[in-house]
């Protein structure tokens, strides 16, 4: 089940990654600026920190960011593509402080702040893990074009299924590029780089 899960997300992280590159592509190719998408990806930020204190745009700094959406009891995509993240940070060395990594919960009934500083302290200390309400997590999901669904499990359970992307992100908040599920080390972190040089 766990594999034919992650085959699942890996489809559809492969899909949104397709749709985001047309989105740019698009615009490159029309003579268009590469931050203004047909479609626009991304929006306005105010969660819930794992500190406990609101976060929005603001506390970005004017930095580029990384945002993936996920959950903390994920079996295998959520804590493969944060260690892939932890890996490519410490691979920047002093370029991954020009730029902010933001994890998102797609769970916000078990994902608390508590939950996630606990679930997070496993990873590089750099990335900041947000919840919300519901309508609060499903309105930014909408905005960066994030499926999410809760799926019941025995025993009266249930798991999420969620997109699988990582949105790189410029810092006024415009879509740059994604990471997907199978893309190798050296390629995250060009993309990555690029996006602490350039954002």
């Amino acid at each position: 089940m766990a594999g034919r899960t992650r085959l699942a997300l890996m489809a559809l992280s492969a899909v949104v990654a397709l749709g985001v590159s047309g989105m740019i592509g698009y615009h490159l190719t029309h003579g268009g600026a590469p931050s203004a998408p047909r479609y626009p990806v991304g929006g306005p930020i105010d969660l819930t920190a794992e500190d406990g204190r609101r976060f929005t745009n603001a506390d970005l700094g004017g930095k580029p960011f990384a945002v993936f959406f996920g959950f903390t009891r994920c079996p295998n995509v959520c804590p493969t593509t944060l260690s892939d993240l932890t890996l490519d940070l410490e691979q920047l060395g002093p370029l991954a402080d020009k730029l902010k990594v933001l994890f998102v919960s797609v769970d916000p009934e078990r994902d608390t702040p508590e939950t996630l500083k606990e679930y997070l302290s496993a990873f590089d200390p750099r990335i900041t893990g947000l919840s919300g309400t519901p309508a609060e997590i499903a309105s930014l999901a909408k905005a960066y074009r994030v499926f999410y669904e809760k799926v019941p499990t025995e025993g009266g359970d249930y798991t999420m299924n969620h997109t699988a992307t990582v949105y790189l992100m410029d810092g006024k908040g415009a879509l740059t590029s994604t990471i997907s599920l199978e893309e190798d080390q050296p390629t995250r972190v060009a993309k990555l780089k690029q996006l602490a040089e350039n954002g």
